[in-house]
C-alpha cells in the first residue's frame, strides 16, 4: 500500500541514501558519479537535515520508498527521488499527485522542476505527467562543484481562463 506524509525529523540518514542512490542511478548515463559521490552524499545530508520540512515522503508497505521536496515552499520541486528498487511500481506517479496538489492548494498556477539534460528517465517521467521543456542551460552548481548542463520543466496547474474574471459571460 502507498502511504505520502510529510517528513519526520531523525530521517536524515535514511532519505539521504535514498537520495544518493537515485542520483546514481540518474548520473550512471553520464558517468561521472564516482568522481563525485562525496560532494553529492553530503550534499544530500546537509539538505534533508537542514530542510526535512520541506520534504514529502513516499512510502511502500511501510517502508521509505522515496521523496520529494520544495524548498522554497513555492512552485518549485526542488528535489524528486524514488529509491531505484522502487520504481515503477506508481510511487513517484503518487508522490507527484500529492506535490502539485500542494502547490496548486496553495493558488500556485503551475509546478517547475528541473534536472540533469541527460536524465533521460526523470525527463520521460515528468513528461508522461503533462510537464514541458522550457529551456536548457549549462550552470555551475555550488552543491556538486561543477558545471551542470540542465533542463527546465514546467506544468500548468490551473486552466489558463480558470478563475479569470468575466470570462464566463
Amino acid at each position: 500500500m502507498i502511504h505520502i506524509r510529510n517528513a519526520r525529523d531523525g530521517e536524515a540518514e535514511l532519505l539521504s541514501e535514498i537520495g544518493l542512490r537515485a542520483w546514481q542511478n540518474a548520473m550512471a548515463s553520464i558517468g561521472e558519479s564516482d568522481a563525485m559521490i562525496d560532494a553529492a552524499r553530503n550534499a544530500f545530508r546537509n539538505f534533508v537535515e537542514n530542510d526535512w520540512l520541506t520534504i514529502t515522503v513516499v512510502e511502500q508497505n511501510g517502508q521509505v520508498a522515496g521523496w520529494a521536496a520544495r524548498e522554497g515552499l513555492d512552485e518549485t520541486i526542488s528535489d524528486f527521488w524514488i529509491d531505484p528498487v522502487f520504481t515503477r511500481q506508481g510511487l513517484g506517479s503518487a508522490l507527484l499527485v500529492r506535490i502539485e496538489k500542494e502547490i496548486a492548494d496553495q493558488g500556485l498556477e503551475k509546478a517547475a522542476m528541473q534536472t540533469h539534460s541527460g536524465n533521460s528517465e526523470a525527463i520521460g517521467f515528468f513528461r508522461k505527467h503533462g510537464y514541458s521543456i522550457h529551456w536548457l542551460s549549462v550552470a555551475y552548481n555550488p552543491k556538486l562543484d561543477r558545471d551542470v548542463p540542465s533542463v527546465g520543466l514546467t506544468k500548468q496547474l490551473v486552466s489558463d481562463n480558470q478563475g479569470a474574471y468575466g470570462l464566463e459571460f
